[in-house]
């Protein structure tokens, strides 16, 4: 029987069980808040899933989906508390490290745009200025590294400047390197 198909079958079928399942979960937590967002995560996977009569009564099956639900909630509950513990002793931040967080995020901006700016290039641009700029090889060298001639190179380095020179600025005149 799927519950989701017949919205009549469904609100019986929790008026029958609700009891039984709230009684089944307040014996696992003690948060009553809790308890209620279960309860009604459990009916919420009922609609999820087929009762099958052939394997058991209709509670039967409901308390393995419950039981299901509740470990679901341990497991995370444990996690949350793992993560919990590898902070916990740690100095969060406060006023003054938000505002120095804010200012190196904004002196990065630039930066950002011109590394998206490099992703953006042509491949065969891209290439031959990463290969000058961050690997800091010559024109030839890089010319040599992707196989084509020297001038090709020379014209690929040009053209990759030239598109970046919208976002140049103070943090990306590393892109200058050496020809």
């Amino acid at each position: 029987m799927r519950l989701n198909e017949d919205p009549a079958a469904f609100e019986a079928f929790y008026r029958r069980h609700v009891d039984a399942v709230m009684k089944f979960v307040v014996r696992r937590v003690s948060d009553p808040h809790l308890a209620a967002d279960l309860t009604a995560d459990i009916f919420l996977a009922t609609l999820e899933h087929a009762y099958v009569p052939e394997r058991g009564s209709e509670i039967a099956w409901l308390y393995g989906v419950a039981r299901n639900v509740v470990s679901a909630q341990h497991r995370k509950a444990a996690r949350e508390a793992r993560a919990a513990g590898r902070v916990a002793g740690r100095r969060l931040m406060d006023d003054d490290d938000l505002v120095r967080m804010e200012e190196r995020i904004d002196a990065e901006r630039r930066t950002r745009s011109a590394l998206e700016a490099i992703r953006g290039l042509p491949e065969g641009e891209r290439a031959v200025l990463e290969l000058v700029v961050i690997d800091q090889l010559t024109v030839t060298e890089a010319a040599k590294a992707l196989g084509i001639r020297q001038v090709t190179a020379r014209v690929r380095l040009h053209r990759a400047r030239r598109a970046l020179e919208n976002v140049a600025s103070p943090s990306t005149v590393y892109l200058e390197g050496h020809a």
